[in-house]
């Protein structure tokens, strides 16, 4: 079974694509490109606690609903968040009103201030558990790693809630931490150039 399909443009891309119409653009401008900004890193793990036993594509589709809700993930800001945020949060229909993951969000803010101040950065830790490309599985046909189970044990070792290994695992793919662009899929050179010239942190 192929794990590509045509693009607008008649060129392959990413089966996955197939999904929802916006997603092309996603895939071709964000997923699987490095990421250094930890804000950016923040958001991206709390959308993805959100997604758990949902779509990508429900989540994707509310992202800029979830920013504004959030202070574009400013987890400086999230880590303020109290009651009143938590009701407001609630009572909010443009993103999923899920009380354990709204309250994840909230707690994992004020976990990622210990780790900026442990580690240094969101990414530079996180950017210590990219695998190396040897040890890599075909592209697109596991959903954890051992590094992604071992990011995820980690991360709930210091609090973190919602950061399963295959919640670590989507997030590794997104970020660029992998580049798990099918192959064949136009945009896996793309990706692969832009981690060679990333400075990891």
């Amino acid at each position: 079974m192929s794990k590509t399909t045509i693009g607008p443009d008649g060129k392959p891309r990413c089966k996955w694509c197939d999904s929802a119409p916006n997603f092309f653009e996603y895939h071709d401008n964000e997923w699987g490109y490095p990421v250094g900004d930890d804000q950016r890193l923040f958001e991206k793990l709390c959308l993805e606690s959100f997604q758990s036993g949902l779509s990508w594509r429900t989540i994707y589709e509310k992202r800029e609903n979830f920013r504004k809700a959030f202070h574009h993930f400013d987890f400086n800001k999230v880590a303020e968040f109290d009651e009143k945020d938590k009701e407001r949060l609630l009572n909010d229909a443009g993103i999923v009103r899920h009380r354990g993951k709204i309250e994840a969000v909230i707690n994992n803010a004020k976990r990622a201030q210990e780790l900026v101040a442990s580690e240094g950065s969101i990414a530079k830790y996180v950017w210590s558990y990219e695998p190396k490309p040897e040890d890599l599985p075909e592209p697109q046909t596991v959903s954890t790693s051992p590094e992604s189970i071992a990011l995820s044990k980690d991360l709930k070792k210091r609090g973190w809630k919602f950061v399963g290994p295959t919640t670590a695992y989507a997030f590794m793919q997104a970020m660029g931490l992998i580049n798990d662009h099918a192959e064949g899929c136009v945009m896996r050179e793309k990706a692969a150039k832009a981690r060679e010239v990333f400075q990891r942190p």
